[in-house]
């Protein structure tokens, strides 16, 4: 034997993965000391018999079943997945590879099969499995915890409106009664009425907010045939008499039809409004503008005050969120996040420009709208 002929044998016997032959009747008829040492069958085993023999049940079936069919096809496999059954009984699992080698006359002279040792591989694979499982766990009882939770919230806000139209009443029967005429009394039920609308406010934006998060999203009730500028009058009017401190200023020249909720029209500037008189300087008037122009409806709000800084306006329509600056005690931070829902659901977006002497919100909608656009945020 010729010293390069002794470096082939050795490199086959001593190769760092395991070789097999197969004749063209299916039979082994060579094995590399390699594969002989993992399995623990001397090479004289191997030869003669066929290769589901060494394989466990569940590799055995994947072998007949989808295997030899493919090797048969297309004359080659790649990465697949065995599990050899080793002379003590033991799992040993591998990764195979296989090739037909054909004569010129396209028949089958032998089939080389190579196989790598997996067990790292394969309990890698396993453990990775099993971390996403348990993460599916745990994203599907996150979630069904949040159902519920703003299930509650929404049950919670229906149920809170039986015993909050009570007390409405209630203020409403007093302020009418003749017995009745101190001004400390009308003052007190003047109060009374300011806070009920204000739990009023409060109530429905936690059900918009629920529904949202529900997959209901804001529902509209459209008509295009009724004013839209009574509905806003309304609305300032109504936080004119809530802020009697505060001056509210107003330019409406809405010259067309607006195909519109007008109810969900009112809450969005309802909430624009009284963020502006939140959080503008309290010395300042709050300035309202609407008007029709080029197939569009453009509805505004603006107040003095200290910019907003660039993290607050990130951040402005998220829910919850009421900024670093002038902080209000009162309100969940939904007001400008129901705003900005109320805006997609009609087609259009609210954009905010702050500069040191002004702050103001626009928002913008087709006159008939088709479909919702992106909310926009631009600060100059």
């Amino acid at each position: 034997m010729s010293e390069t002929a002794g470096e082939y044998r050795d490199l086959f016997e001593n190769a760092p993965c395991g070789y097999l032959t197969i004749g063209p009747d299916g039979r082994i008829v060579k094995v590399n000391a390699t594969l002989a040492a993992w399995t623990g069958f001397a090479p004289d085993k191997f030869v003669g018999g066929r290769l589901h023999q060494f394989l466990n049940m569940a590799g055995r079936i994947y072998y007949e079943t989808h295997i030899a069919p493919l090797l048969r096809m297309q004359g080659f496999f790649h990465e697949f997945a065995l599990d050899f059954e080793t002379a003590a009984g033991e799992r040993l699992p591998v990764i195979a590879n296989a090739a037909e080698r054909r004569g010129p006359d396209g028949g089958v002279l032998f089939t080389a099969l190579v196989v790598i040792k997996a067990a790292d591989r394969r309990r890698y694979e396993r453990q990775l499995i099993a971390s996403r499982s348990e993460l599916q766990q745990g994203l599907a009882s996150e979630r069904e915890t949040a159902e519920l939770r703003e299930q509650f919230i929404a049950v919670l806000g229906h149920d809170l409106r039986n015993p909050l139209a009570a007390i409405g009443a209630g203020a409403g029967i007093l302020q009418r009664s003749a017995a009745l005429q101190g001004e400390r009394e009308l003052r007190v039920i003047d109060m009374i009425n300011t806070t009920v609308a204000r739990m009023a406010d409060l109530i429905d934006n936690v059900l918009d907010f629920a529904r949202g998060r529900l997959g209901g999203g804001i529902t509209l009730s459209r008509d295009a045939d009724r004013p839209l500028k009574p509905v806003l009058e309304q609305v300032v009017d109504e936080l004119r008499t809530a802020s009697p401190r505060r001056v509210i200023e107003t330019s409406f020249d809405i010259t067309d039809n607006i195909d519109c909720d007008r109810t969900r029209i009112g809450q969005l500037a309802s909430n624009l409004i009284g963020n502006a008189l939140t959080h503008g300087a309290p010395d300042q008037p709050v300035r309202v503008g609407a008007k029709t122009v080029g197939g569009k409806f453009e509805l505004w709000v603006a107040n003095a005050g200290e910019p907003l800084p660039a993290a607050a306006m990130a951040k402005l329509f998220e829910p919850f969120f009421r900024g670093e600056v002038r902080r209000s005690r009162q309100g969940l931070g939904l007001g400008l996040h129901i705003a900005s829902q109320i805006a997609r659901a009609h087609g259009g977006r609210i954009d905010v420009t702050s500069e040191p002497d002004e702050t103001r919100f626009i928002f913008t909608m087709p006159l008939h709208p088709l479909e919702a656009l992106p909310l926009r945020q631009t600060s100059t």
